[in-house]
């Protein structure tokens, strides 16, 4: 299987195609259910169609199979017994729940000027392997096909991280241009100790998200501009769509509404030299006193939101919207290629 225990999943380029994409997913016969087939220590499916993943140290996620939804990450960061705390937002339940985190990739079609891009269907995955070594790291592969692509979707967990990564083959005889993105809802204690870390120079923009089933807000909401309120001294108004501009501080308080790409700009991607997406930020949650960081793999622009007062509609917890993306410039993948992208959250709150 497309193991991540041995981290080769996550080679973030693209490359002919191999016999990891090649191998058919499993089937079940009808008596037999999915825990009886791929259930193990640590790995645990459900009649309702999730499966929890619960390593030695008490981390845990939860997965929902049918559209490969993360509803729950819980990882141990701090030493007492109930150390435990929940990263992500996520409301709702079932089929029905939003936030947490989510794969959404776009097939854009370049047939003609006013064609416009179609979702591929990602709600239809299988399970198609899992893997552990011990109870130290633990894997599930979905599998999905739509039309001639291939598409593999890894969620693993480990100690102090989990990771979630997709594999897209290409079956048909010419090229396809895809946009997409893992898009993670992290929660907050308080709405002013919300911030992340690590962009600074990076260049960025004003920018809606990729509309998903897992969305909190809209593209229109995300880009609906707000007005800051009483005692926000320091606040700016976000600049208007296609103005870039470049991180000036090492801090990125997330008070306020916004939604943006970082990235570098598409104009300047065909010079020698050019700066891009650092690999790796963190979010900083100054209420719970935890940070987490984010690493992305594979693809070239990193999207951030932040809800402002659009958060109260859930709930009194603060979330933001962040993870890594390929929205500005799609990435081609030719007959008998496959793209790898990935994201890694990562911490050292123990």
């Amino acid at each position: 299987m497309a193991s991540l225990l041995s981290t080769n999943i996550l080679k973030p380029n693209i490359t002919k195609a191999c016999s990891l994409s090649s191998s058919s997913t499993t089937t079940i016969s009808p008596s037999e259910t999915l825990d009886q087939k791929f259930g193990r220590k640590g790995i645990k499916f459900s009649d309702s169609g999730d499966v929890e993943l619960t390593v030695r140290n008490g981390s845990s996620l939860r997965l929902r199979i049918a559209d490969g939804h993360v509803a729950s990450y819980r990882p141990k960061v701090f030493w007492k017994d109930d150390g435990f705390e929940e990263v992500l937002y996520t409301v709702g339940g079932g089929g029905g729940a939003r936030g947490g985190i989510g794969l959404v990739m776009y097939d854009n079609d370049v047939s003609g000027p006013n064609s416009k891009a179609s979702p591929l269907i990602t709600s239809e995955w299988s399970v198609k392997d899992v893997d552990s070594d011990s109870i130290d790291a633990l894997q599930v592969e979905l599998s999905s096909t739509n039309g001639t692509l291939d598409m593999t979707y890894v969620v693993s967990l480990y100690p102090l991280s989990m990771a979630t990564a997709v594999i897209v083959k290409n079956n048909g005889r010419k090229a396809v241009n895809l946009t997409g993105a893992i898009l993670s809802h992290f929660k907050f204690k308080r709405r002013s100790g919300t911030a992340i870390q690590g962009l600074r120079a990076c260049s960025y923009c004003t920018h809606p998200p990729l509309s998903s089933p897992f969305e909190l807000l809209s593209p229109s909401e995300a880009m609906k501009s707000e007005e800051p309120g009483w005692f926000s001294f320091g606040w700016e108004p976000e600049k208007k769509p296609g103005l870039w501009t470049v991180q000036d501080v090492p801090i990125t308080i997330l008070r306020h509404k916004l939604s943006r790409v970082y990235s570098a700009p598409p104009l300047e991607r065909s010079k020698h030299f050019h700066n891009t997406a650092p690999s790796k930020y963190e979010t900083l949650d100054q209420g719970r006193e935890l940070f987490f960081r984010v690493i992305r793999i594979g693809f070239e622009d990193i999207y951030v939101s932040s809800p402002g007062s659009l958060s109260q509609k859930y709930g009194n917890d603060y979330f933001i919207c962040t993870g890594p993306a390929s929205m500005l410039v799609p990435v081609v993948v030719n007959p008998g290629e496959e793209w790898r992208g990935a994201q890694v959250i990562e911490h050292d709150n123990l």
